[in-house]
């Protein structure tokens, strides 16, 4: 092993530094198709504390051509989080979170599914395919935001990220 292997880069460590003291914003990447629980989610996360920059996506797709910078997300930003949902178009959230955690380049950016779904089967597929946090979308608008609010400030103020 050399001596730089495992230790940052100076670019990464200065990236890293500014998002503890959130200069730079934390990058959230939403794979939502409900327009409306995307807004709701979109509009939760500007209104907070922590400065953060959020790409919706609506289907599994799109959220794998993003992270994996093809096509039209060719300069797309790595996100510091993906906020997933399980029932998508095309691909669905499991196929997602598979592909995303199988990906020795992807593996370590936290995914927190977001789902209508409280069924014991799905939060078991979720955590056995690696997922970070099963969280069940909850139907009353304020309880939804309070969850939203309870997401940005555990991964954003608490958990320490993973530099790129």
């Amino acid at each position: 092993m050399s001596a730089t292997q495992g230790l940052m880069q100076p670019r990464d460590a200065e990236r890293s530094m500014h998002k503890a003291n959130h200069s730079v914003p934390i990058e959230v990447l939403l794979v939502e198709d409900n327009p409306d629980d995307a807004d709701l989610t979109v509009d939760a996360l500007r209104d907070g504390r922590v400065h953060n920059r959020v790409t919706v996506v609506e289907d599994g797709v799109e959220a794998m051509a993003y992270l994996r910078r093809e096509g039209k997300y060719r300069a797309a930003p790595r996100p510091d989080l993906i906020l997933l949902d399980l029932n998508l178009p095309r691909k669905n959230g499991r196929e997602v979170l598979a592909e995303v955690k199988q990906d020795p380049d992807l593996r370590r950016i936290p995914v927190v599914v977001m789902t209508s779904s409280d069924d014991e089967k799905d939060v078991l597929a979720a955590y056995n395919l690696y997922v970070n946090c099963y969280i069940t979308k909850p139907v009353d608008l304020n309880q939804f935001l309070a969850v939203i609010k309870s997401i940005e400030h555990f991964w954003f103020s608490i958990v320490k990220l993973a530099a790129a």
